[in-house]
């Protein structure tokens, strides 16, 4: 179940605190990091809590804990590291193949299905799949890259790290024609596969649905979409649907500096901006009567926000987003549902028929699907 106020337990709010350090080399190769009792100084915790946050540490292979030593900082770069050039011991060898899977983060609202899609289509084809996240941290993706590439894998799947960076360890891959696909959006003007939702068309989908329900005044709300080309296919869609209906595009009514949803976003005063963001933005443009929100958990800031303007859902102010926990017909929230299961099937099925052969670079693009929910209705009557 989705936790729908956005908090998380401390043990992962610690974890991302001192992965976070560890990234920005506050904590060296080598460094002992704060022990268990020295966390629960830090944090007000108890010793279960951060003993919790170092094993998972531990388990994204970011430190080594050594028994009565403390734990350390470990060396991506060791020799247990085999060099990039050095990856076939796998391949062509008769051994289960191996694709590894490089994902910013998952839940129910979005992740979570395009895994189990990767899951049964390595299951269909007798493989292994490997999954690490990267949190949205460009330098973390780096280093997963270059550990699954360690260990040996056969292909990549990635989901790259949110905004305008895209590491130079995909860009290798490109160079040296390493199986791989890109899911959620692609590289520009570089040659490699991906398999994303067609967002063009599905938010040309759910702003249509918003003129059908009689809305003018549509707010967009998403993150900075600086060479994010899920959120720019995403804009075009919106522009494309007011062009064929003969509106005027008004940019005002949109918010796009939302950044506590955002994979790489840990501190929780952020949601309390955001919120607030919202509201100014909502008695600064009262003629808004919908919001078009670019992922789900930006909709339930609006939620929040709107509560706090005694504005009723959808009587005053109608919402509607991308993807949901509950993607059942009559569920809380109006969204476009997009097919995590088969984008992640095909991605995987991609990166297979890869092997060993030279494979033209495709774009493959799944439609998404409206759910009416109830968080969507006509316009009130003045």
């Amino acid at each position: 179940m989705a936790n729908d106020s956005g908090s998380q337990p401390m043990y992962e709010m610690i974890f991302q605190t001192l992965r976070e350090r560890i990234t920005r080399n506050e904590y060296k190769i080598g460094d002992r990091v704060p022990s268990e009792k020295e966390l629960c100084s830090e944090f007000g915790v108890s010793r279960i809590t951060s003993k919790k946050a170092l094993q998972m540490l531990a388990d994204e292979q970011l430190i080594i804990r050594q028994p009565g030593r403390g734990s350390f900082v470990a060396d991506f770069n060791s020799a247990s590291m085999k060099p990039y050039d050095s990856q076939q011991n796998a391949r062509g060898s008769g051994k289960k193949r191996i694709i590894g899977l490089v994902i910013t983060n998952f839940s129910d609202m979005y992740g979570t299905e395009l895994i189990y899609g990767m899951e049964e289509a390595s299951r269909e084809n007798d493989c292994f799949l490997v999954v690490r996240r990267s949190f949205g941290i460009p330098e973390l993706e780096e280093k997963t890259i270059q550990q699954l590439l360690g260990l040996g894998v056969d292909g990549l799947i990635i989901f790259p790290a949110q905004g305008e960076y895209f590491s130079a360890e995909i860009l290798k891959l490109v160079i040296q024609k390493f199986p791989f696909v890109m899911i959620d959006r692609y590289l520009k003007g570089i040659p490699a596969s991906s398999v994303s939702t067609d967002n063009v068309q599905a938010a040309k989908e759910a702003t249509r649905y918003l003129f059908e329900l009689g809305h003018r005044h549509i707010g967009f709300l998403a993150p900075p979409p600086a060479n994010t080309t899920a959120i720019e296919e995403r804009i075009d869609g919106i522009v494309e649907a007011h062009a064929e209906h003969n509106l005027p595009v008004n940019r005002e009514l949109w918010l796009e500096t939302i950044t506590s949803t955002m994979p790489n976003v840990f501190d929780p005063q952020a949601r309390v901006d955001d919120v607030s963001k919202l509201v100014q933005h909502l008695q600064a443009y009262p003629e808004i009567t919908a919001l078009f929100a670019a992922e789900y958990n930006i909709a339930l800031l609006v939620e929040e926000a709107a509560g706090k303007l005694g504005l009723r859902i959808p009587e005053d102010l109608s919402v509607i987003c991308f993807d949901s926990p509950e993607a059942y017909e009559g569920c809380r929230i109006t969204h476009m549902r997009q097919n995590q299961f088969g984008i992640g099937k095909q991605a995987f099925e991609n990166v297979l028929n890869m092997q060993g052969n030279e494979q033209p670079i495709t774009r493959l693009l799944l439609p998404a699907e409206l759910v009416k929910g109830r968080s969507a209705s006509t316009v009130k009557a003045h």
